[in-house]
């Protein structure tokens, strides 16, 4: 498809922005303009919603290139540039903004039509938390929450005379020696070691900051100021709550029985640590590409057998060169698909190495990918600013509805076979640590003056509910106690996590609805994603023939339903 910038009406066309001053014009116009009639308030939110695709456009563009090279300190600083000397002065303008949106005479006609009303809702909530007091705190929150990537793009370990990611060094955990296993994994912990305490002072000063946020705008506590923040209207903290229960007494027992039958088959009493990842029945891991150009040329052929407009998506990207799949040294850690809301196509970043989590990851950040295609013609840029509750069921689903394709990295029909079986197993067992980070975060905010030792206790105390017992940590009991800091979310983006666990429910029923009518559940899919956030998000899973529940009878359905096709592949 052929893709260029809309037009700008309001904005200049050749803005630079190097300065508040070069944007702060079009705030103070926003502010004093006149709105006589429905037709300028209309054309006021069509200016207002271009400035925000303008600005939030060119902060991806800082951070984007900031974590494809954290060694290049001019990246860093441009990021640095716009989170401490921009988004600060945007904070009271956007406020003042709001109260004229929601002031207008004519905001009731607009706000009672289905498709503003989420947008109003989301606008009073900002008011009712915005303080002034805050907007330096959140600034120095967004400073300190970026220093997690320079450290995690930091780590790499020497090996075989080779200089390695944590993301190449971790395929060697995949090895059939178990000395090599050992040996990596050792060198692994060493280095992680080395940066134990950084972590811990990191987190702490985030910890502080953000719980004085949320005492200036009210809050005894970060948990409920953020899950207010993050316009969780639609599900409550006992829902939270009740999804780590579930999880627990469904998903956690049939986790065990797999790592069970893997255990005996390797034929030990426990697993070690390095043994986690290794093929059980000493099959060498799975490889389905060698090259970043072969995943991508593979994920195209793939989406297009799946629904053309999916494949046109990324060879879009493609050309538009929106794309930096490879991992290399002094890049972040992690994958993204960062939204660009002018021009409309996405960013995808991701670090392959050639492994079958990178397929997974390329699908799902091609999931977010597709999302925003399909969003990018609704009218306003607040109409695309999804909750990730919903951009996570666009990826998580696209995981499960390309399975059925990813014979095109597997020809060999064992090895076909086995991927989905992994995807499968580690589908259940992903909810697990899901809700421990989750219910982890909760006790860190509501306990927010917790001692870094009170604070590796509940961690602990956690890795046993969520556990299956089965691992012997033996001399290795520090890395146990600090792998909640290999976690972003908990630094950069907290409480986005258990989304991935809600959505990962949501996407198995898009599946199953697949195997029944794939082209009515791509098409109900497709309905789904165009929403973006015109609608509520139980509408939205509606939409897209699912249920919108994370109980632990809706769990349980969702559970057989994977342990049926695990049956299948076993044939």
């Amino acid at each position: 498809m052929e893709i260029s910038k809309p037009l700008r009406s309001f904005v200049a066309k050749d803005l630079t922005i190097d300065s508040w001053e070069s944007i702060e014009r079009y705030y103070h116009d926003l502010l004093e303009r006149p709105l006589d009639s429905m037709r300028d308030f209309k054309q006021w939110l069509k200016d207002q919603s271009e400035l925000e695709a303008v600005l939030e456009e060119n902060a991806a563009w800082r951070y984007i290139r900031m974590t494809i090279d954290t060694t290049d300190e001019a990246l860093s600083n441009a990021y640095t540039f716009f989170v401490t000397e921009i988004q600060p002065k945007l904070a009271p303008f956007e406020d003042k903004l709001n109260k004229k949106l929601v002031d207008s005479p004519f905001a009731a006609e607009l706000e009672s039509s289905s498709d503003y009303f989420i947008l109003f809702r989301s606008v009073r909530k900002a008011l009712d938390l915005y303080r002034e007091e805050n907007v330096l705190l959140n600034s120095e929150v967004a400073e300190e929450s970026q220093k997690y990537g320079t450290l995690s793009a930091a780590q790499n370990i020497e090996y075989d005379g080779e200089t390695l990611t944590m993301q190449k060094a971790s395929l060697f955990l995949k090895e059939i020696d178990e000395s090599v296993r050992k040996e990596v994994f050792d060198k692994i912990c060493d280095r992680r070691r080395k940066d134990v305490a950084a972590f811990d002072d990191l987190f702490d000063i985030l910890l502080a900051k953000r719980h004085q946020v949320a005492v200036n705008s009210g809050f005894d506590n970060f948990r409920d100021y953020k899950l207010a923040a993050m316009g969780r209207f639609d599900y409550s903290v006992s829902d939270c709550e009740d999804f780590h229960t579930s999880v627990k007494i469904v998903i956690v027992p049939i986790v065990k029985s797999i790592r069970q039958t893997k255990l005996d088959l390797l034929g030990k009493e426990k697993f070690k640590p390095w043994d986690l990842d290794v093929d059980p029945e000493g099959k060498k891991p799975l490889k389905p590409f060698d090259t970043d150009s072969e995943l991508l040329a593979g994920t195209i052929r793939m989406f297009e057998k799946v629904d053309p407009y999916f494949a046109d998506c990324l060879s879009t990207m493609e050309k538009m060169n929106h794309l930096d799949l490879a991992s290399k040294n002094g890049k972040a850690p992690g994958g993204y698909n960062y939204p660009l809301y002018e021009i409309g196509v996405p960013f995808i970043f991701m670090n392959a190495v050639g492994s079958q989590r990178d397929l997974v990851t390329m699908v799902h950040e091609g999931g977010h990918a597709v999302h925003s295609f399909l969003s990018r013609d609704l009218g306003l840029t607040g109409f695309k600013s999804l909750p990730s509750e919903v951009a996570e069921l666009a990826s998580m689903s696209m995981e499960l509805l390309t399975m059925e394709e990813w014979n095109e990295f597997y020809p060999n029909n064992d090895e076909f076979k086995r991927a989905k079986r992994e995807q499968l197993e580690t589908t259940l067992s992903l909810l697990p640590w899901i809700a421990q980070v989750d219910e982890f975060q909760h006790w860190l905010y509501l306990n927010h003056a917790h001692t870094r030792a009170e604070r590796t206790e509940k961690w602990m105390s956690l890795s046993s509910e969520y556990g299956t017992g089965l691992v012997d940590y033996s001399g290795y009991e520090d890395i146990r106690e600090t792998s909640w800091q290999r976690q972003l979310h908990i630094f950069e983006v907290p409480f986005y996590y258990i989304e991935y666990g809600i959505a990962q429910l949501g996407a198995l029923g898009v599946w199953m609805n697949s195997l029944k009518n794939k082209q009515k559940a791509i098409a109900d899919y497709k309905s789904a994603l165009k929403l973006a956030y015109t609608k509520s998000i139980p509408e939205i899973y509606s939409t897209a023939g699912i249920e919108f529940n994370f109980s632990s009878g809706h769990i349980s359905e969702l559970a057989d339903f994977i342990g049926e096709e695990l049956q299948k592949l076993q044939n």
